[in-house]
């Protein structure tokens, strides 16, 4: 995986699998080979145009990008704009470790802006601080789910980045184990907040299912400061969620109890991120909750009547001769082969 890092970052060739395949065959991303004037064989140069959406694109598109041709590549490389703002999603987050971060965010040249890292599990406290030291005019700093940082490595890229410059305007960490109130209140105060106003600190209005289909442009808007706080239920530090439920609005409206809290104090809908009654949940395929109206709209498997929530969708198969699917776990049930074996067949032929 090394060899192939050093290969995704150079630019000078994409060969070999660089995706997991999850179940699929795996295939080899190839490139033209590039002749002495730095265009593919038998290939125009590329449109003027393309140079001015380089800074647009995500970051998979924009590796790839490098290795249509040299003149791409050039602009890639050495072009610092293109990399003031670093997102990493998946697919590219499940193989992103330290050193292919440093690589990256090397070529910013210390004017790195905006760093996302979104479920990169690989990344460690290190090689953060490593890349924080390097870039300290850092204003967006997103950590959600990279499960290998500490409370205490965050703290630290954090105060770093507020002891000289105060540049840093949002940080973004649920998901990271073991964060505490006083990590919380440490954060706060880096950040400028008034430590005596974060019980009373009101946020905008937080939706369970709008955070789960997480977009940092969307986050961008948002004027929170740091997207955990204190569930008012357990205590613990968590991003909490308000209720769309009719009923819900109202009691907040009233300034009644309403139900404000964390997923694991209150399970909440993955379509619309309703709070879940007692008497709602149905049976659905994957392991997601959904309340009664959305599992009433929900396609349902012809064999169990089960649903999928949109997010887990994938691994339905059309049933033929119907306009309803077949549920993975019914697959393997009733007709014996694997979802994955039957897409393969179905390439193949």
């Amino acid at each position: 995986m090394e060899r192939k890092e050093d290969e995704l970052v150079d630019g000078s060739t994409l060969r070999g699998p660089i995706l997991p395949s999850f179940g699929y065959p795996e295939k080899e991303l190839s490139i033209p080979e590039v002749d002495e004037k730095g265009q593919g064989q038998g290939q125009e140069p590329p449109h003027e145009a393309l140079f001015l959406v380089l800074a647009y694109l995500p970051l998979l598109e924009l590796l790839s990008m490098s290795a249509v041709c040299r003149s791409l590549r050039d602009a890639v490389e050495k072009d610092v704009l293109v990399w003031l703002h670093i997102i990493v999603e998946k697919p590219l987050n499940i193989m992103f470790s330290d050193e292919l971060m440093l690589k990256l965010t090397s070529r910013a040249n210390g004017r790195l802006r905006t760093l996302a890292l979104i479920g990169c599990t690989k990344i460690t406290d290190h090689g953060l601080l490593q890349v924080i030291e390097k870039n300290p005019h850092i204003n967006k700093l997103y950590l959600p789910a990279c499960t290998a940082l500490t409370p205490e490595g965050i703290v630290r890229a954090v105060k770093t980045l507020t002891e000289h410059y105060q540049a840093l305007k949002s940080v973004r960490i649920n998901g990271i184990y073991n964060l505490t109130k006083e990590h919380l209140e440490t954060l706060s105060s880096y950040l400028q907040m008034n430590p005596a106003k974060i019980e009373a600190w009101k946020p905008e209005l937080c939706f369970f299912h709008d955070h789960r289909n997480f977009s940092v442009l969307r986050i961008e808007e948002s004027n929170r400061p740091i997207d955990v706080e204190i569930c008012p239920r357990c205590n613990e530090v968590r991003t909490i969620f308000d209720c769309p439920r009719e009923t819900c609005k109202k009691k907040r409206e009233k300034a009644k109890t309403e139900c404000r809290g964390c997923y694991f104090c209150i399970p909440r809908c993955e379509e619309c991120g309703k709070c879940i009654e007692v008497e709602e949940p149905g049976e659905v395929v994957c392991a997601d909750v959904l309340c009664s109206d959305c599992w009433l709209q929900l396609p349902k498997c012809n064999f169990c009547n089960r649903p999928y929530c949109s997010q887990h969708a994938n691994p339905q198969l059309t049933s033929p001769g119907s306009t309803g699917f077949i549920c993975a776990v019914c697959h393997v049930n009733f007709i014996g082969d694997s979802p994955c074996d039957s897409v393969e067949s179905q390439i193949a032929g």
